[in-house]
C-alpha cells in the first residue's frame, strides 16, 4: 500500500484488478478473510452484481450505498485504505470513490492503492474521489482559497456523455458542492463535460466509462442526482438489479441453516421491527431451534410488554422482568455513552443466564443494522465514530455468544421490505423505530422512576394524537424527550418549578439523513396541553425543530 501521493506511479507498473473478498462470517459484513492483495479468498459462487464503494470518510458515503440499493444493485462499503486484491472477479461490475474531508495535496491524505482503480472497471469519483483519481492520473489538483458548500448551477458542455443523458442541454442545472480543494486541470485521456462559475465540475474519460463529478449526486438537494448514479450504475456498469427482498430473504434462509445447524439460537427480541424482522427470518430458516428472550428493561414505552407477549408467543417467547436489575445498574449515571455500555453488558448477562436453561444454544442473534454499524466503528478508514449504538457499541468482550446479525447490511426500508417478504403483519412491519437503549437515550440525566414514568406516559400521549391525526405512516420517526431542565411555570395560581418535554418528529428514508416536520399547531397544541394537565413533573412542552445532520435523529 502507498500513499495517495506516491501511488499514482503504481499506474504505469500493469493493472493488478480487483478480486471479492469472503467475508469471514458472512452475517457480519465488518470483517473478511485476508487484508487484500493476494491474501484475498472468495469461498464459494458469487450470486449478485456488486458496485465497490471506497470510503474516503464522506458523511454522504451511507447515501451513495442507498442510492446504489435503490436501483435493486448491490453495492459494499470498505475503507479508503484497503489494498485492492489481486484477480477480479466478474460480479464486481464498477468502482465508486466517496468523498471525505482530506485534500489530496496533504500530508494527512489517507493512505491509498491505486491498484483499485488500474484495471477496466467504470469508476465514479464523487468530490474527494474525483480529486484522487485526477491526483493519480496525472491532472492538476488546486487548493482553494474558499470553500464551496452548498448550492451550485453547473453548465453542461455540448456532449457531457451518458451520465447526463437525463439533463437538459442548454439549461443551468442545480448540484449540491461541498468542498475545498478543486481540479484545475483534468488528467490525460480525460475533458471537462461540466462547470460551475467556479470549478470544473465534471470530467469524464474519452472512453466513456470513467466519471469524475465534483458535487454531490446522492443528496437530494441535486437535481436529477439519483437519475445520474442510475445512468452510472445501470448504464455504464450494465447492472441488472438482481437484489431483492425476496432474493435476499431466500439467499439469508440458506446462509443462515447452513451456520445454526442443529443448534438453538437465541433471539434478542425487543418487539421493534429490526429484532422483529430478525426473529421472523430465523424461525423460517431454522423453526422451532429458534427460542425468543424478551428482556423488560424497565426502559420500555407503554405497554410494550404486553404487546410482544401477545405477538410473539409462538416464538418459544421468554419474557425476563429485570427492570429493578437495569435501574440499580444505572443509578447516578448522566453520561450518555455510559449508560449505552452498562445497557448493553447487563442485556448480553442477562441473556447469558437465560441461556442456561436453553441447552444446544451457543448462538446469539440481534436486529444490528448498517446505520448502527456504520455510526458506531470507524469501519470505513477515516470516517468519524458519532455514537455507540446499543446492539454494537456495548457488547462485552468475554461474552459467550458467537453473534448472528443477518441485517446487518440492511437499512431501515429494506428491513421494512424483508419483512413485507417474510408475510409479516403491516402493523409490525411498519412499528414506528425504538433505540435498543430505549427510554434511557430520551431520559437526559439520571434516570429515576418517577422521570422515566413521566417520559412514557408523555411519549403515548404524543403518539395517540399522530395517530388520531392519522400521520403515524408519513412520519419516519415521533417521540418525546424529557430534559434535565427546570423552568418557572403558573399553574392554579402557583408557582411551578418542573422539568421540560420536547417533542421531536422527522422524515427521514433510510436514517441516515432527517428533517423535522412542520407539525399542525393544534396538533402541537392538543399535546402539549394534555402533557401539562395530565403528568405530574412537566409544566413546559418545546418543538424540536433541528434536523440530521447537524443533529442526530435521538437527543443522546
Amino acid at each position: 500500500m502507498v500513499s495517495a501521493g506516491e501511488a499514482g506511479a503504481q499506474i504505469g507498473r500493469g493493472s493488478t484488478g480487483l478480486a471479492r473478498c469472503r467475508w469471514a462470517c458472512s452475517l457480519d459484513l465488518t470483517r473478511y478473510t485476508g487484508a487484500g492483495g493476494a491474501d484475498a479468498t472468495w469461498e464459494g459462487p458469487l450470486q449478485h452484481q456488486t458496485i465497490l464503494i471506497l470510503d474516503f470518510g464522506s458523511q454522504y458515503t451511507q447515501l451513495i450505498a442507498r442510492r446504489v440499493r435503490e436501483l435493486g444493485v448491490y453495492c459494499e462499503i470498505r475503507p479508503c485504505t484497503d489494498s485492492a486484491p489481486t484477480d477480479l472477479d466478474e460480479s464486481f461490475i464498477g468502482v465508486i470513490l466517496s468523498g471525505g474531508p482530506a485534500s489530496v495535496l496533504g500530508d494527512d491524505a489517507p493512505l491509498f492503492d491505486a491498484a483499485w482503480i488500474a484495471g477496466d472497471l467504470p469508476v465514479l469519483g464523487i468530490c474527494y474521489g474525483l480529486q484522487q483519481l485526477t491526483h493519480l492520473l496525472g491532472g492538476t489538483v488546486e487548493r482553494g482559497k474558499a470553500r464551496e458548500y452548498g448550492l451550485a448551477r453547473i453548465l453542461l458542455d455540448d456532449d457531457p456523455g451518458p451520465l447526463f443523458a437525463d439533463f437538459a442541454p442548454g439549461d443551468a442545472h442545480t448540484v449540491w458542492m461541498s468542498h475545498g480543494d478543486h481540479v484545475e486541470h483534468p488528467p490525460p485521456g480525460y475533458r471537462v463535460v461540466a462547470r460551475s462559475a467556479d470549478v470544473i465540475a465534471a470530467i469524464m474519460s474519452e472512453d466513456q466509462r470513467r466519471f469524475g463529478l465534483q458535487f454531490h449526486p446522492e443528496v437530494t438537494h441535486t437535481g436529477q442526482g439519483r437519475e445520474l448514479i442510475a445512468r452510472f450504475v445501470k448504464g455504464v456498469c450494465g447492472a441488472r438489479g438482481d437484489w431483492t427482498p425476496g432474493q435476499f430473504v431466500d439467499e439469508k434462509v440458506v446462509e443462515l441453516r447452513e451456520t445454526i445447524g442443529s443448534h438453538r439460537v437465541i433471539c434478542g427480541l425487543s418487539g421493534g421491527v429490526d429484532s422483529s424482522v430478525t426473529a421472523a427470518l430465523l424461525h423460517e430458516a431454522v423453526g422451532d431451534q429458534l427460542y425468543c428472550i424478551f428482556v423488560d428493561n424497565g426502559l420500555l414505552r407503554e405497554d410494550e410488554v404486553e404487546e410482544v407477549r401477545e405477538e410473539f408467543s409462538e416464538f418459544n417467547l421468554t419474557v425476563v422482568d429485570a427492570g429493578e436489575r437495569f435501574l440499580d445498574a444505572l443509578a447516578g449515571v448522566t453520561e450518555p455513552e455510559r449508560k449505552r455500555k452498562i445497557i448493553g453488558e447487563l442485556f448480553i448477562r442477562i441473556f447469558e443466564e437465560e441461556a442456561r436453561r436453553i441447552q444446544g444454544a451457543p448462538f446469539l442473534a440481534q436486529g444490528t443494522l448498517y446505520p448502527d454499524v456504520i455510526e458506531s466503528v470507524s469501519v470505513r478508514g477515516p470516517s468519524a465514530v458519532i455514537k455507540s449504538h446499543h446492539n454494537v457499541g456495548g457488547l462485552p468482550d468475554d461474552m459467550d455468544f458467537s453473534l448472528v446479525e443477518p441485517l446487518r447490511e440492511l437499512f431501515k426500508d429494506e428491513v421494512r421490505a424483508v419483512g413485507e417478504a417474510l408475510g409479516m403483519h403491516e402493523r409490525r412491519v411498519w412499528r414506528q423505530p425504538f433505540p435498543g437503549p430505549g427510554l434511557a437515550v430520551r431520559c437526559l440525566g439520571e434516570l429515576l422512576p418517577e422521570r422515566l414514568a413521566a417520559l412514557r406516559r408523555a411519549d403515548a400521549i404524543f403518539r395517540h394524537e399522530i395517530e388520531r391525526a392519522g400521520l403515524s405512516r408519513d412520519i419516519w420517526q415521533f417521540f418525546a424527550v424529557l430534559l434535565p431542565v427546570k423552568a418557572v411555570g403558573v399553574m392554579g395560581d402557583e408557582r411551578t418549578y418542573e422539568e421540560v418535554c420536547v417533542l421531536r418528529a422527522v422524515h427521514s428514508f433510510d436514517g441516515m439523513t432527517a428533517d423535522w416536520v412542520p407539525l399542525p399547531h393544534e396538533i402541537l397544541g392538543r399535546c402539549s396541553n394534555r402533557i401539562i394537565n395530565e403528568i405530574p413533573g412537566i409544566n413546559r412542552v418545546t418543538y424540536d425543530i433541528s434536523s440530521k445532520p447537524p443533529g442526530t435523529i435521538e437527543w443522546e
